[in-house]
């Protein structure tokens, strides 16, 4: 049994992706520490845009059903590190709070041109490079990743070449949009807005629901009209060219109901400030986990 690491969580779904000449075309070997809910999801998607399963790694302590199912297409399952060796690429996919401890583990699948990719929430590209070294890139994804509809942004180390960003930008593609930046300082508010974000959309069905329920309808249709709502509007918002205030704006007739209800969202105590400050905090603690 080769390193163990604890994953980022117990179960994955498995998302539509599309194909990427870039993973086709791999030859050396990626290592993924941490197979859980956000790490299969991209295992599934790099093997459907073309990845030889041949070519991946996965260290995990609890593999799933579904990760050991692909042992017989070829993925390597907590293989020894002297059997591994060092690897092209390494995706770390663990919780932030167990990175130091399996660092030692992971240290040893990677040399001076190793590209790692991290997607854990406030671990720093200098803390990365602390523990485990190579080429790296910090990202952010978000849990829609699970069905191909997430989206990450992610931050280069200085250390990472063109070929090794490429080959970022095709893994992490494999759930989603993929946004770069530089400047490593954006990333404490990136998840605040995206990374934390879908528990926002979430919550706003719960209490729009709440509220159908304290408006007369029965729990069970305030419930189906809420998260249909939710659904069908992000559905519309993502296949629109148009910006949301003016989505907003169409679905909103002077004097009318909607007016009505955004009179009491778009107040100066409403949305706004409170989303602000909701983001603000999230930010701070998001810096707090990087110290």
């Amino acid at each position: 049994m080769g390193p163990c690491v604890r994953r980022d969580d117990t179960e994955f779904v498995e998302p539509p992706v599309n194909t990427s000449s870039a993973l086709t075309n791999t030859s050396g070997t990626i290592a993924l520490a941490g197979a859980g809910k956000m790490g299969g999801a991209m295992l599934t998607g790099w093997l459907a845009q073309g990845l030889s399963p041949k070519h991946v790694a996965v260290i995990d302590p609890h593999i799933s059903p579904e990760i050991s199912a692909l042992a017989a297409k070829g993925v390597r399952l907590n293989p020894r590190a002297t059997d591994l060796g060092t690897v092209d690429t390494l995706v770390v996919a663990v919780k932030p709070q167990s990175f130091r401890d399996a660092g030692a583990a992971l240290k040893a699948l990677v040399g001076p041109s190793t590209l790692v990719v991290s997607i854990m929430a406030g671990t720093t590209i200098s803390s990365l490079e602390e523990v485990v070294g190579g080429a790296v890139v910090r990202a952010m994804p978000n849990t829609p990743a699970a069905i191909g509809r997430g989206i990450t942004v992610a931050v280069p180390s200085k250390r990472v070449t063109a070929a090794q960003r490429a080959m970022t930008d095709a893994l992490l593609k494999a759930t989603g949009l993929v946004e770069w930046v530089d400047d490593e300082g954006l990333m404490d508010a990136v998840t605040a807005v995206s990374g934390s974000g879908p528990a926002y959309v979430f919550l706003l069905a719960e209490e729009l629901a709440r509220a159908g329920v304290a408006a007369g309808l029965p729990e069970q249709l305030a419930t189906t009209l809420a998260r249909a709502t939710v659904a069908g509007s992000g559905e519309l918002l993502h296949r629109s060219d148009l910006p949301s205030a003016t989505l907003r704006q169409n679905v909103t007739s002077p004097g009318g109901t909607t007016a009505a209800a955004l009179e009491v969202l778009m107040a100066s105590d409403g949305m706004q400030p409170l989303m602000t400050r909701a983001i603000a905090a999230a930010t701070r603690r998001s810096k707090e986990l990087a110290k």
